[in-house]
């Protein structure tokens, strides 16, 4: 199985995040592919693959820059997405408690309502927690694959 990881970010953060889980979880996997989302449209989730999104929150509440084409193309064009299984990684900061990891809880919100399958919760990273998002989205993304990896009647359940 394929893991693709697409990656919205303003200060890079996701990616260093997505990086870590390429190196850190390739045991568990067949490929790792990181994506940054730059000009990307819902074409990006036409391969067989496992997705995770990892996007961080900017402004108010919003996707990254280099996400608003990808998110913006699931509302404009949008099509059945019953076959895509993902899990969210979601970058945020709770002294903003109004727009708290908005960005990834959009990209959720939209891929359901498209047909998509999440796996598990959305993982919710506090920039504010002094925290390493690297690491911890590293541990929550090794729990998740073997979730997402588990014979569909465990998965299901």
């Amino acid at each position: 199985m394929k893991l693709k990881i697409l990656v919205g970010t303003m200060t890079s953060t996701a990616d260093y995040v997505a990086q870590a889980i390429q190196m850190d979880c390739a045991d568990l996997v067949d490929e790792i592919e990181v994506v940054m989302m730059d000009g990307l449209d819902a074409s990006a989730f036409d391969e067989d693959a496992l997705y995770l999104i990892c996007t961080s929150t900017y402004g108010s509440g919003d996707v990254p820059d280099n996400a608003r084409a990808l998110y913006e193309s699931l509302d404009s064009a949008p099509k059945y997405l019953g076959h895509v299984r993902y899990g969210v990684i979601a970058l945020g900061d709770r002294t903003y408690q109004q727009t708290f990891c908005f960005g990834g809880k959009k990209f959720d919100e939209r891929l359901q309502g498209l047909g998509a399958q999440r796996i598990g919760e959305v993982f919710l990273h506090d920039a504010s927690a002094g925290t390493m998002p690297e690491e911890e989205g590293t541990a929550w993304c090794r729990q998740w694959l073997t979730q997402a990896l588990a014979p569909e009647e465990k998965a299901a359940a």
